[in-house]
């Protein structure tokens, strides 16, 4: 008796059909969402082929009009190489090849010639080749790799404004990668470097980080960095300067950097043993000991014009002078306000709005209106600006602060006279707390 539902074929036959069902029931929408993807990059210009598992560029594309394409995504895949097939889209201006098995980069994605970004991070890289510095590029990325180096070529670069190299094996930076003069971000944390190029001093960095590496000393020439805002540096052997400095930020950094430079700026032997018959010649035309009525030099001016270390140790002296008001300056506003300021101290004392709520902190209301940022205007205006500050010094005259204490406007709006506000701050907290103490 036959059982209801059973198939007549032989056993055999059936799993053979099972499987063969299978492999077409997962191919049919595999193939269709690629043809998909390439019809909608021709349509497009972006062709978008993440994690698809590709071993090759899909054969399929030569079906689909391709050559305007501007830009691509092959990211989360398995090629071993970067497809000769996308080296020949010159219209590309952006490449993702994000975390895939590339192990070498072909001569011919010189072709690129419109390419400004290209995405190589965590891929198999052991070097890049030149031809790589031959693309207008302005974003490159490749952390995340097995770099050891990084080509002198890097220098042809002009238009690379972000270079990411971090996670990788480099020991040093070239020489040529001074020549950058667009570059605004550096990211090189955890390679194998000991010393930082002194180069790159002169490029208008906004964010650099070096951690994780085997950094022992900064160069004083980086306090010249002026536009860096975003500077990371830990985990570095750091000794110059030493940890303590560092982890006050990049105020005390570029500080300490300053102080350096006024300590190596040796001068020659022969201007520490100035002549006898030179400082004879001084002594008569000083006027010191004189009746003819010229202007005689003070006692400081004499030292500097007869030993220039005079000089030197006085910079470092008022150097260190700034160092300990600025620091006072923060300790004030934080302990009364209970607030971390920013690191860059100058720039969120500016619009002086902090300054009026320390004046309403030590004596309430005796700031009335405080013009505010906002989630709409994030930034005041420069009108506004000084009202705050003119308000707030107005406050101080009013508290009893000496007119010859007081700062002037543009020593706040301008970051110019940072130490005449660190004395304002100062004298503001001491003529408050000499009245209170008077009355209690």
């Amino acid at each position: 008796m036959a059982t209801l539902g059973s198939d007549p074929r032989p056993h055999s036959q059936l799993a053979s059909a099972s499987i063969q069902s299978n492999i077409s029931g997962n191919n049919v929408p595999t193939n269709r969402g690629l043809e998909r993807a390439l019809e909608e990059g021709a349509n497009s210009g972006f062709f978008n082929l993440s994690a698809r598992k590709l071993k090759e560029f899909p054969r399929t594309a030569s079906n689909f009009d391709l050559s305007d394409t501007v830009e691509g995504d092959l990211s989360r895949n398995r090629l071993a190489e970067v497809p000769s097939e996308v080296c020949h889209l010159v219209a590309l201006e952006s490449l993702n090849l994000y975390h895939n098995c590339i192990k070498t980069i072909p001569d011919t994605i010189i072709n690129l010639q419109s390419l400004t970004s290209l995405n190589l991070s965590r891929n198999q890289l052991c070097a890049l080749p030149a031809c790589l510095c031959g693309l207008p590029l302005r974003v490159l990325n490749a952390s995340n790799n097995k770099l050891v180096c990084i080509p002198e070529a890097i220098g042809q670069l002009r238009s690379l404004m972000e270079l990411d190299v971090s996670c990788n094996e480099i020991t040093a930076l070239p020489r040529h990668i001074g020549r950058l003069k667009a570059l605004r971000e550096l990211n090189v944390r955890r390679n194998l470097l000991c010393v930082l190029p002194e180069d790159l001093a002169e490029l208008p960095l906004v964010k650099f980080d070096f951690s994780c590496n085997k950094v022992s000393t900064i160069p004083v020439s980086y306090r010249k960095m002026a536009q860096l805002q975003n500077l990371q540096l830990e985990n570095n052997p750091l000794q110059s300067p030493p940890a303590q400095i560092c982890m006050k930020g990049k105020v005390h950094i570029f500080k300490y950097l300053s102080i350096e430079a006024c300590r190596s700026d040796k001068m020659p032997d022969s201007l520490y043993l100035p002549d006898i018959d030179q400082n004879k010649k001084q002594d008569t035309d000083s006027g010191v000991g004189s009746d003819n009525g010229d202007k005689r030099l003070s006692a400081t001016e004499s030292m500097e014009s007869v030993d220039p270390q005079f000089t030197m140790r006085r910079k470092m002296e008022q150097l260190r002078e700034e160092l300990e008001l600025m620091e006072q300056l923060r300790e004030s506003i934080e302990s009364r306000l209970k607030v971390a300021l920013p690191e860059d101290l100058g720039s969120s004392l500016m619009d002086g709005v902090v300054l009026c709520h320390l004046a309403n902190h030590i004596r309430p209301r005796s700031v009335a209106s405080i013009h505010v940022p906002s989630s709409a205007v994030p930034k005041l205006s420069m009108a506004k600006c000084r009202r705050n500050v003119e308000n707030f010094l107005d406050a101080c005259r009013k508290m009893g602060v000496p007119e010859d204490k007081l700062c002037l406007p543009h020593h706040i709006l301008e970051e110019k006279g940072m130490i005449k506000v660190s004395m304002t701050v100062q004298a503001l907290v001491d003529e408050t707390s000499t009245k209170q103490a008077l009355f209690t």
